[in-house]
């Protein structure tokens, strides 16, 4: 018995770097490729341009939740799906993005009223809406190559996705199509990504759909879908109300610091949860082996993400004028913001994925709706402040009421850290004690990375020096300490083990 739960104990532990590793090349050459194409549009179009998009992306957010309505974690949480369960999900999905998409073209140009009335929105929407279909078309495929930990075609897909939309992204931008380029890039990214994952995994669903599965996943899905829904909200409603009461042009600032944070915040979450709510699943039954596993993930996210965010904020300005001059310099302050409160935003999704490993998709609700009140509180009492403006800066305003949003996000992160403790049996002191040494660690070598800021060299070289000093003198601090967590994650990467 001992033999078989080691064995067991190893295939978990193999299956799960290796998911690990496929969905870090994932993120790594999604980023890449973003970063390559949106360095290359915010150098050709305007900040109206980008604003537009902002304005499109906000209704688009909403449409894509509604079309997953939370189902797909509710097949990554059950044990085992069956054929019958993913093909009921698939004819879901599209049932539901089709609907939405009839309804949301008829209704683009009451979007546009909301913007001033600006009719360029009209074509744009009903094409970018698009996207939302084909998406639709892709979840399941993804999921059930999540749930097998076998996320090699994922990231293939999403590269060759990213590679032809940004083909035709950059195209059109250089010909002068505006934000079209934008709206066109996204669609061929969708379609790209869900033909390849469609022609290559051989899965085809059963044509017939059962009430009898929908329910049985209502229970867990309904709860992510509305917890997911005011995630949304929280997240999308600065976008409009910048949108609606400041203009597109500071939209266009905000959508920039936006953008490129969620690059690195949403690539980690999704990181996290494809890679490590499989696994905890997977243990959910063995109370000893969850915690230990919890306990590990737990580490290791933050040893991975406390210096990353905040190491990418100090970098922030030498990173923007390296990239786009001074075009986007209202963005830096946004930006920084942005990436400190997604350290509580990972951490918290990681809460929430041990929580709902366990089934506890009640508590997640309930924290959820504690932030959107939270959210909702601050910034009713940020708003009069937000079209402020200071030396020419027309996003001063948006700032303060950022700092609204990242005080919510730190008080959701201590409550639900509270509760994970408690409901998972690792304790708020050892989720605590885990934290520590890689934040006393990074405030540390903070200091001399900002001191490099103010040296009168060019903003690439400073920001390759901040790089190189701050990953040196963090690895060191690891390696003095004996941290066993960077001593595995180079151990994998050197193929030591």
């Amino acid at each position: 018995m001992e033999t078989t739960d080691s064995t067991s104990a190893n295939n978990l532990k193999r299956r799960t770097a290796g998911s690990l590793k496929w969905n870090i090349i994932d993120r790594l050459s999604q980023q890449v490729l973003y970063a390559v194409t949106g360095i290359v549009l915010a150098n050709l179009l305007s900040h109206d341009d980008f604003g537009l998009v902002g304005a499109v992306l906000v209704f688009q957010a909403f449409a894509a939740l509604l079309v997953d309505s939370g189902f797909s974690y509710a097949l990554i949480q059950r044990k085992e799906p069956s054929h019958s369960d993913y093909s009921t999900v698939l004819w879901f999905n599209l049932a539901v993005a089709i609907v939405l998409y009839i309804i949301l073209y008829i209704a683009a140009p009451l979007i546009a009223d909301c913007f001033d009335g600006d009719q360029r929105l009209i074509p744009l929407s009903r094409v970018m809406f698009l996207s939302m279909i084909l998406n639709a078309s892709a979840i399941v495929q993804t999921n059930r190559l999540m749930k097998r930990m076998d996320v090699k075609m994922v990231a293939v897909s999403n590269a060759l996705g990213l590679v032809a939309g940004a083909a035709v992204g950059i195209y059109l931008a250089v010909a002068g199509y505006g934000a079209w380029a934008i709206v066109w890039q996204t669609v061929i990214l969708a379609a790209v990504k869900s033909l390849t994952l469609w022609i290559t995994q051989r899965w085809w669903p059963e044509m017939r759909f059962s009430f009898t599965i929908l329910r049985g996943f209502l229970s867990i899905g309904t709860k992510m879908m509305f917890t997911s829904f005011l995630n949304t909200v929280f997240l999308n409603i600065y976008s409009f109300l910048i949108g609606n009461r400041v203009g597109l042009t500071a939209l266009g600032y905000y959508t920039q610091s936006d953008k490129w944070s969620k690059m690195g915040i949403m690539s980690v979450s999704q990181v996290i949860t494809s890679t490590f709510l499989p696994t905890l699943s997977a243990v959910q039954d063995d109370p000893a082996r969850f915690r230990s596993v919890a306990a590990k993930i737990n580490r290791f996210t933050a040893y991975l993400v406390i210096p990353a965010f905040i190491f990418l904020a100090i970098m922030a300005e030498p990173i923007f004028h390296t990239l786009f001059g001074t075009k986007w310099d209202y963005s830096i302050l946004l930006f920084q913001l942005l990436l400190i409160r997604g350290i509580f935003t990972v951490l918290t999704g990681l809460y929430n994925n041990i929580l709902l490993a366990v089934g506890n998709a009640k508590i997640i609700l309930r924290m959820e709706i504690l932030r959107d009140g939270l959210a909702l509180a601050l910034l009713l009492a940020t708003m009069p402040f937000i079209n402020l403006s200071r030396d020419g800066n027309p996003v001063y305003g948006v700032g303060i009421m950022i700092y609204g949003q990242l005080l919510a996000s730190l008080i959701t992160w201590v409550v639900t850290l509270i509760y994970t403790g408690r409901l998972s049996g690792l304790g708020v002191k050892q989720l605590l004690l885990a934290l520590a040494p890689y934040s006393a660690f990074t405030c540390a070598i903070a200091v001399p990375m900002m001191l490099l800021t103010n040296l009168p060299w060019h903003p690439a070289l400073i920001l390759a020096a901040q790089l190189i000093l701050g990953a040196a003198l963090y690895m060191t601090a690891n390696r003095l300490t004996r941290s066993a967590i960077q001593s595995e994650v180079l151990a994998h990467v050197l193929k030591k083990s």
